[in-house]
């Protein structure tokens, strides 16, 4: 089977690494286990699809396909215990959460009480939960990541993990590469539809949080080894354009001439045209009449509309290529040849009625009707939204399909959703594959509480927003003369890093359904749960093993990993959840739970590194190698959230200057204390 790689520039990577395989086809499909140290494939194995009630075969298929994923893996050997305890009960499910902070044990089994309430009732050998828990506890097979269990109230089995075995997973983390903590997700191939902005117009702040949320979510899923399509669904097809055209024609009858230039700002543009259309009724009948001819096939009139697409897609990817974000556009004109037939499937199966001159389709739960076709029998954005979801079940045979708009689309959504279920589409539980998501966002406020927009009531444009926080940030490092010791390029990609960085941890950190408060001031303080602090937190890092001047790639191969101390040993469990952070992060579709996971592995760490010295200690190889497997996480984080970092010389830069602004420098005592 051939293999395809594709080689990108590297975001949030050690500076030792130029490029990157973003692209591993037929390799991504095989489980971690099949990799060597050295990268080559040992095995093409298949993975266990089963439980058996071997034990020792149990313990081994729940490291080949989890391999680290620490939850999946306990899950594995309590679902052993399960089929053990009682067989005849073959519907049950694993419950193995994480433990909460003071509460016994790493992780717990919670099955007992919801196993008891189903046996209580048939003739069974126990006599409550707690003995449930005891023979789940006493079936459990046995495994070298298992130290001690114990069972406590109702039934509640808890697990501590063996320290040896959490330090060893760590070093195969270190040698074989952070790809083998990825998780495992029961899907090959998803669409996600994010940005979406409408040609003609620019983009704005509303379009910030499409964006960035939606390549997050692009993101884990790829990491997890998902065939990502990611689709800009943009607004290039409609009634404006009728009025766009004809205000072209006006402007430029030449249409050859026209450049980007020419026009100018394309927003000025698309409001001059409608304040015509709205206000003189010749011109508006003109805009009418060459909407029909657009849709005609009009050679002419397809030729202008092709011009301000063009024009817009420039501007677009201006704001992509400052976000680093990739998408593939499929707009609504894309799906336009294949409405009719999406309609006429529609309409064969007996969902589509007329009503008041349109054609609709009624859904029970909803007081209004979902649109099709309008009574002028024109096609609307239900007849799009349902032919490009049509497309991408059929002819791109995709999964899983999540869309990334604002939460005052839900409706719009709920309701195509279940038109698509009504025609047998989608399966009628939301959690069957092939699947369709929704993801709303809330609004973007200013300091006033009401939707962010500029002083004269403007929405906010994105291209200004995201100038404001590269020069915020460029102005705070030539305030501390860092244009003296940096190269112009040094101190321009620096401020962008750190600039765009802070606008999307801002927004990422919070949960997506709830809107939040704009303010630089916040996203660019270095204290608290910001992008800068962690920043600053990875520079750290990265200075220590720098300033030990120690091979740490010698380091991987020759020493070993000790997690002796309790400090030491809660930041390994927490680099343990990672795998088992990103999964949930991607079955929820919640980006701030990452964001969670990266805050509190950094304050894992400060914790750690204010009790034990690095450099100079006895265990300073150990605890080098600590070290390192925090800054891997927290890069690997930081691609997922698309934040980027530069190389470790640039980043022992960065810390200096977060050590000092604000008056940091009790902070900086402390750090050369130790490095």
């Amino acid at each position: 089977m051939a293999i395809r790689l594709t080689l990108v520039p590297v975001i949030a990577t050690p500076p030792s690494s130029l490029f990157t395989f973003t692209r591993l086809h037929h390799l991504a499909s095989l489980p971690s286990s099949s990799y060597s140290p050295s990268g080559v494939l040992r095995s093409t194995a298949k993975r266990f699809a089963f439980v058996t009630k071997s034990k020792s075969v149990t313990t081994m298929a729940a490291v080949q396909e989890y391999p680290g994923n620490v939850k999946r893996q306990l899950e594995k050997l309590f679902d052993a215990s399960l089929r053990s305890t009682v067989p005849d009960e073959t519907g049950v499910e694993t419950e193995v959460t994480a433990s909460q902070p003071g509460k016994p044990g790493d992780y717990q089994c919670n099955n007992a009480m919801g196993l008891w309430s189903i046996i209580k009732g048939k003739k069974t050998q126990f006599k409550g939960p707690p003995a449930v828990g005891q023979a789940l506890l006493k079936n459990l097979p046995a495994s070298e990541m298992v130290e001690t269990c114990s069972v406590a109230g109702p039934g509640f089995v808890n697990v501590i993990l063996s320290s040896k075995w959490m330090a060893k997973s760590i070093e195969n983390m270190l040698i074989d590469g952070i790809e083998t903590w990825a998780p495992t997700l029961p899907v090959k191939r998803a669409v996600v539809d994010f940005s979406s902005p409408n040609i003609a117009k620019e983009m704005h702040v509303g379009h910030l949080r499409s964006t960035i949320i939606g390549d997050t979510l692009a993101r884990m899923l790829e990491y997890s080894k998902v065939e990502v399509l990611r689709r800009n669904h943009v607004g290039d097809w409609g009634t404006q354009f009728g009025m766009l055209i004809e205000y072209l024609f006006e402007k430029f009858p030449d249409t050859e001439s026209v450049t980007e230039t020419a026009i100018g700002d394309l927003q000025t543009f698309y409001k001059a045209s409608k304040s015509k259309f709205d206000s003189d009724p010749e011109f508006k009948e003109k805009a009418q009449k060459a909407v029909v001819r657009l849709q005609g096939g009009d050679a002419i009139y397809r030729k202008a509309w092709t011009k301000i697409c063009d024009i817009s897609r420039a501007e677009f990817a201006k704001v992509y290529q400052r976000l680093r974000v990739e998408l593939e556009e499929k707009g609504e004109s894309f799906y336009n040849p294949y409405i009719a037939k999406v309609i006429e499937e529609l309409n064969s199966k007996g969902l589509i009625e007329e009503s008041e001159g349109a054609r609709v389709i009624f859904l029970e739960g909803f007081n209004i009707p979902l649109m099709v076709v309008k009574s002028d029998g024109g096609f609307n954005y239900a007849s799009t939204d349902l032919t490009a979801l049509w497309y991408r079940l059929n002819e791109e045979k995709a999964e899983w399909i999540i869309y990334v708009t604002d939460v005052g689309q839900q409706q719009h959504f709920s309701m195509f959703f279940k038109a698509a279920r009504k025609a047998g589409w989608l399966p009628e539980s939301d959690n069957t594959y092939p699947r369709v998501d929704h993801v709303g966002f809330g609004l973007v406020k200013g300091e006033d509480g009401k939707r962010f927009r500029t002083r004269s009531s403007e929405v906010v444009r994105l291209v200004d927003l995201l100038d404001e926080a590269k020069t915020r940030s460029k102005t705070a490092f030539v305030e501390r003369g860092k244009d003296k010791e940096w190269t112009p390029e040094e101190l321009d990609q620096t401020a962008e890093a750190v600039g765009y960085g802070a606008v999307k941890y801002a927004d990422l950190k919070n949960n997506r359904s709830t809107s939040y408060t704009f303010n630089f001031d916040q996203m660019l303080s270095d204290k608290g749960n910001t992008a800068v602090y962690l920043l600053y937190a990875h520079a750290r890092i990265c200075s220590i093993i720098r300033k030990s001047g120690k091979d740490i790639d010698d380091l991987k191969k020759t020493e070993k990993l000790a997690l002796d101390h309790p400090e030491e040993r809660a930041l390994g469990l927490h680099l343990l959840r990672f795998a088992e952070t990103v999964e949930a992060a991607c079955a929820n579709l919640l980006p701030h739970v990452l964001c969670e996971y990266l805050y509190e592995l950094s304050e894992r760490y400060t914790t750690f590194y204010s009790v034990h010295q690095v450099i100079g200690s006895a265990e300073e190889a150990s605890r080098l190698l600590l070290c390192e497997a925090t800054a891997i996480v927290m890069r690997k984080c930081f691609h997922l959230l698309g934040i980027t970092l530069f190389t470790r010389y640039e980043c022992f830069h960065i810390l200096f200057f977060f050590l000092i602004a604000n008056g940091s420098e009790d902070l900086m005592s402390f750090t050369f204390k130790y490095i």
